[in-house]
């Protein structure tokens, strides 16, 4: 791996080790499954919604994206990705963490396939983006904490009205 690609990966388990650590706040809670689903108004993305998103994002990335593989995760695209509508039907704790894991092991794989030669190609999966490898590291390294923050600012509303 590259000194770049090296430093993505440092990145993104720092920024997953505040995502796993948000959720854990969460399921500590007395109703985790109401925290999950606070919603600040109508169809608004959820803690859930927000989380799901985030592993799904990064799936995407690793099968569709970057490179071309199957997903074993394919079934949770519909309702996790962009443009979905956040739902009250949410997986439990330990299947968020799960997919988390999941999604972050197949994404691994594929940064690892980058070399320094590959970081200024354009991947077949985002031709349509005009996005080169580098540019789809740098979106990934915002991604997570961008979403996390999200959740984060509605975990701290929903204990607010506690």
């Amino acid at each position: 791996m590259s000194l770049y690609t090296t430093t993505i990966v440092q990145v993104l388990k720092f920024n997953r080790s505040m995502t796993l650590k948000l959720l854990e706040e969460v399921a500590q809670t007395k109703d985790p499954i109401a925290a999950l689903t606070y919603q600040p108004g109508p169809q608004r993305a959820h803690i859930g919604w927000q989380i799901m998103h985030i592993a799904i994002t990064e799936e995407a990335f690793a099968t569709e994206r970057l490179r071309t593989k199957s997903s074993e995760l394919t079934d949770w695209f519909p309702q996790y990705q962009k443009g979905s509508v956040a739902d009250n039907n949410l997986p439990t704790v330990e299947v968020m963490q799960s997919v988390l894991a999941q999604s972050r092991v197949n994404l691994l794989d594929a940064i690892s396939q980058i070399t320094e030669e590959d970081l200024d190609l354009i991947p077949d999966g985002l031709t349509e983006r005009g996005w080169t490898n580098r540019m789809a590291l740098q979106i990934l390294c915002w991604h997570e904490p961008h979403h996390q923050g999200q959740a984060h600012f509605l975990f701290n509303s929903w204990k607010s009205k506690q």
